[in-house]
């Protein structure tokens, strides 16, 4: 048994001890079922369905799905239901989703779906299920440390999510498993094919759950009207049409339409009131670049804000970035600073920044906060990127 979960359950017999397992028809979700099943616990597979639309090929995904969790739990021989949450799901998440594509953002629907569903409705129906835990398959870990239920990045540094999990607090981390958090994923595909499960060499499943196989642009435009506007550069230069707003994130290089001569186009801004896409040529163009921002909505996975300012950690800006060294140099009770040691690279609005640090060896997600806006760039600044330290991803 995983040492963190035996831990956990503090010396209890597991027969005695009833887990429902949130089961998505994926691979990590059917080795989670697995694990704790050979580990003795009474298993109890859960899936839910948030989205009720099918894609463009006619296909209702959510039906695939449960499809693979009645295979999988059925040759675990697994007690299996099905709950429905698509009016909170559209409500609570979609809704939002929209409302932030409609302002000119780009909204991360994955941190708000662990908040509002699957730790929440999810988490309470499990509760009244009889479960003492609730599992699910993500990449991260809990343990308690100095007397708090923390949550741990997972050991698999490529499929870690607790960028994703920031919002959880230590109430409801006091009861939620992570099996395989202290696995890669390739033994997590080896346990799979052990066991002769269906879902071993499925696919992981990537993008925006309820936009599946469609086309992202299709798809907005059913809930969005979309207005053209104009790319220019910082010298006011018209230099192509953009096709919304919405459409274009800080950073972006593929999808402009924007070709010529010289090194290709980068959107380095958005002009939200005057509906105009800032772009300029180069990877390493200094607007692009900044050393600190400022954010809002703040979430502490274990109790309120109470660190002594300025406090050194590291953050990330988006998921797949690497932990940055930076500071936390001030907390109003609303918003909060935070001065990077080296540049980032297309900090952008309403995506999470979310904080990390050390205890007793581990990497602990302390938790996060939504970017309300980048600091002065590098170009507002009149300053040279400094060579070597430019963060790119």
């Amino acid at each position: 048994m995983d040492q963190l979960i035996k831990s956990k359950i503090a010396g209890k017999d597991p027969s005695e001890l009833t887990v429902v397992v949130g089961m998505s028809g994926g691979v990590d979700s059917s080795v989670t079922a697995a694990l704790l099943k050979e580990w003795g616990f009474n298993v109890i597979g859960l899936f839910m369905k948030n989205w009720e639309e099918k894609d463009e090929n006619g296909v209702c995904n959510s039906s695939k799905e449960y499809a693979d969790v009645i295979s999988v739990c059925e040759k675990l021989d697994l007690p299996y239901y099905s709950v429905e949450f698509v009016k909170e799901y559209r409500e609570n998440v979609f809704s939002h989703f929209v409302e932030e594509y409609k302002a000119g953002y780009t909204p991360n629907p994955d941190i708000l779906c662990n908040r509002e569903i699957k730790f929440k409705v999810f988490f309470e129906k499990a509760l009244e299920l009889g479960a003492d835990f609730l599992a699910t398959g993500h990449y991260c870990q809990t343990a308690k440390l100095d007397g708090e239920n923390r949550l741990l990045k997972g050991l698999d540094k490529n499929k870690d999510q607790s960028y994703f999990l920031y919002t959880n607090k230590d109430i409801i981390l006091e009861k939620v498993l992570f099996p395989i958090g202290g696995l890669e994923k390739s033994e997590v595909r080896d346990i799979a094919n052990k066991y002769n499960l269906s879902t071993a060499e499925k696919k992981d499943s990537t993008g925006i759950c309820f936009i599946g196989e469609r086309n992202f642009k299709n798809f907005l435009s059913n809930y969005i009207d979309f207005e053209e506007g104009e790319f220019v550069t910082l010298s006011g230069e018209v230099v192509g049409r953009h096709s919304g707003l919405s459409f274009y994130t800080l950073g972006q290089r593929k999808g402009l339409g924007l070709g010529g001569p010289g090194e290709p186009w980068y959107v380095v801004a958005k002009d939200i009131e005057n509906n105009k896409v800032i772009v300029e040529r180069g990877e390493f163009h200094p607007a692009m670049y900044c050393d600190e921002l400022t954010a809002t909505e703040l979430s502490f996975v274990s109790g309120e804000f109470n660190l002594e300012l300025p406090f050194k950690c590291k953050a990330k800006v988006r998921y797949r970035q690497q932990d940055q060294d930076c500071q936390i140099v001030s907390f109003d009770g609303d918003e909060l600073k935070v001065i990077f040691d080296d540049p980032q690279r297309a900090v952008t609005p309403r995506q999470s920044i979310v904080f990390y640090t050390e205890m007793d060896g581990q990497s602990v997600c302390l938790g996060g906060a939504l970017i309300k806006a980048p600091g002065p760039s590098y170009f507002d600044r009149g300053i040279e990127l400094p060579k070597g330290r430019v963060v790119q991803v």
